[in-house]
């Protein structure tokens, strides 16, 4: 008899499993998907100790007759292809026909499904059916997974806290509820809401629900199309970052999945615009042709091959970066109120912000101020006839959701039946940045003085901006240079009295030699000098005096770390560094003309609100921010 057998069904759904549900939110993403797929509008997940002892999934979907109930639960069994030709026009999220004998051959498994004209109740353990009876007739699908891994000890070993398994439930039920927008969504954890959409189909709810009111108001949309691919969804703003690319969620024609070359094309978008280890958050949707991407390379679909992909790639970045580009703005300090939670009463979420009473707010002032005083300062006394400002900071201050300060999770967006008519709206102040027309203009500052030799104090009606003098002139110098470095002039070589000399290992010479022509376009110009020595006779007059070899060799090294010379990054690479070494540094004292000298090429500077690492050059205390925190306004 020979050694080699086929397996049973039921033991290769158990290595199936193996590959299929890692964990519980593993069993969540596919039965979720089933349930998109199904094409549902309303999708509740019910977890009992982070899903490892209950994960209940309730839709509205298409459901099931009992014939295709009972054949659901076999291995390679979907309704989504039929034919080879049919892999290379998925357009749904579940094709392989895997996911729900991999789940049951694990766990206990009830279905209960209905197509509206018969039901089905159908109750399996560890792959094998052990109920099988009419159900009722609710159209849609009810299906609890119970006792994940009970028959394989050593999966449920390597599991990790409860809190860990909520985190990546939580996690993929946030993807999932971007990427389908027009689905209303729940996600309760032992009784407990964690998340709710309402599935009106508005991205920006979602991600406020997500991410919190404050985030999604400061994000703007974006879109642009290439003959291929069209591709839309929100950006935050440079001044909101995240040190986690987690923050970036990517959907390919509605599939949320990971690919890396886009992500880093969105981080080249904010080039310049953020700090170094510092990401967006961003909703990336991509749509295309299903003949232009292939999905069945991951046994989980969290990657994607996508044809054509340097045009999509430079569509991202170029789209990103112009809209970064066109909204970018002064950074304001602003000073955030702590929000007090009762530790008794349960806090109505919908009550409408409290009235000004401007009589007794007069009564305090006079209490708090001399009466005269007040009017000459003209800070208090406008409260009667202007009382713009005030009720202003009360509606600030009141937040329709606390609990969002607590735990962003928990701020949702309710179904219409729930929300009263005056619920928080987040369109506007998306409309108003979408339709500046332009980028924000550089103030006209007047300078009033200088702090520790490092930052520059200038004012103009609206308040004061603090300037860090070192990244203003980084920004200047970083502009130059990089004009400079992307056409070398000829005529602009300076020759070295005493030549210098670099020596390398064999192999190093040798990528070096291959590049040349790629430093000589960035100022580096190499002439060999025995095996694998190279001599510089030559530079650019432009390179910062005393600074000359030093750069050289942070160029060769870039070179050298990446085994191929990119021109285009070795130009941004040597106009950031040389910007950096000419700057002038902290606890550098400046005249006047020398700080109205600087302000005025920081004007004229293409971008100047960011140096080239990212950092903001400025800060903006406005006059209304400075008076509340010496309380002369309430």
């Amino acid at each position: 008899m020979g050694k080699i057998q086929i397996m049973d069904e039921w033991l290769s759904n158990k290595i199936a499993a193996g590959e299929v549900v890692e964990r519980p939110a593993s069993v969540v993403k596919e039965l979720v998907e089933n349930a998109i797929d199904a094409g549902s509008t309303s999708i509740d997940v019910f977890l009992l100790e982070a899903g490892l002892t209950s994960i209940q999934i309730i839709d509205n979907g298409s459901g099931m007759d009992e014939e295709d109930a009972l054949i659901s639960f076999s291995r390679h069994a979907t309704s989504k292809i039929h034919q080879e030709h049919d892999l290379f026009r998925i357009r749904t999220l579940g094709f392989r026909g895997e996911a729900l004998a991999s789940i049951a051959s694990v766990s206990k498994m009830t279905l209960i499904t209905s197509n509206g004209e018969s039901g089905t109740y159908l109750e399996l353990e560890g792959g094998h059916i052990a109920t099988h009876k009419p159900g009722p007739l609710r159209k849609g699908t009810d299906i609890t997974v119970a006792q994940l891994f009970f028959n394989t000890p050593a999966r449920l070993k390597y599991m990790k806290t409860i809190q860990t398994e909520l985190g990546h439930t939580i996690d993929l039920m946030n993807r999932l509820a971007l990427g389908n927008p027009q689905i209303a969504f729940r996600l309760l954890h032992n009784g407990q809401q964690l998340l709710q959409t309402n599935g009106r189909g508005d991205v920006q709810q979602v991600l406020a629900a997500i991410y919190g009111v404050h985030n999604a108001k400061k994000m703007v949309a974006f879109n642009g199309e290439s003959h291929d691919y069209k591709i839309s969804g929100f950006v935050t703003l440079p001044e909101v970052t995240r040190a986690s690319k987690n923050y970036m969620s990517l959907f390919v024609n509605g599939r949320w999945v990971k690919h890396y070359l886009v992500q880093k094309a969105i981080v080249d978008a904010y080039h310049t615009y953020l700090p170094i280890e510092r990401f967006p958050i961003v909703a990336l949707y991509i749509e295309g042709d299903p003949y232009l991407t292939d999905v069945n390379v991951h046994p989980a679909k969290h990657q994607i091959r996508l044809s054509k992909e340097p045009e999509l790639l430079k569509l991202i970045e170029e789209t990103i970066r112009e809209k970064i580009r066109n909204v970018i703005r002064v950074p304001l300090m602003e000073k955030k109120e702590k929000v007090v939670k009762p530790a008794t009463e349960q806090l109505n979420i919908w009550k409408p912000a409290p009235k000004l009473n401007v009589d007794k707010m007069n009564a305090i002032v006079e209490k708090l101020y001399d009466v005269q005083t007040v009017q000459e300062s003209n800070t208090l006394d406008p409260i009667v006839p202007q009382p713009e400002p005030v009720p202003t900071a009360v509606e600030e201050s009141w937040q329709p959701t606390p609990v969002m300060e607590v735990n962003p999770i928990e701020e949702v967006n309710l179904p219409d039946e729930v929300n009263p008519p005056n619920e928080v709206k987040l369109e506007e102040p998306v409309e108003i940045l979408e339709d500046e027309p332009a980028k924000e203009p550089f103030p006209a500052l007047e300078v009033v003085g200088q702090i520790h030799g490092t930052y520059i104090v200038a004012q103009m009606e609206d308040g004061f901006y603090l300037i860090d003098q070192h990244a203003a002139q980084e920004r200047i110098k970083y502009e130059f240079f990089r004009e400079k470095v992307g056409q070398v002039n000829p005529n602009e070589r300076q020759a070295l009295l005493l030549p210098l000399t670099f020596h390398y290992a064999a192999d190093e010479a040798l990528i070096l030699r291959e590049n040349r022509q790629e430093l000589e376009a960035v100022g580096v110009f190499l002439e060999e000098f025995g095996q694998a020595s190279f001599v510089v006779r030559e530079h650019p007059s432009w390179f910062p005096k005393g600074e000359e070899q030093e750069i050289i060799e942070d160029l060769i090294e870039q070179v050298l770390t990446t085994k191929k010379a990119d021109v285009k990054k070795l130009r941004e690479a040597a106009a950031i560094m040389m910007s950096c070494k000419k700057s002038i540094k902290a606890n550098h004292y400046l005249t006047k003309e020398q700080m109205d000298t600087l302000l005025q090429d920081l004007r004229n500077a293409d971008n100047p609100f960011t140096c080239p690492h990212g950092r903001p050059v400025l800060i903006h205390f406005t006059t209304y921010e400075v008076e509340k925190m010496f309380k002369r306004v309430m």
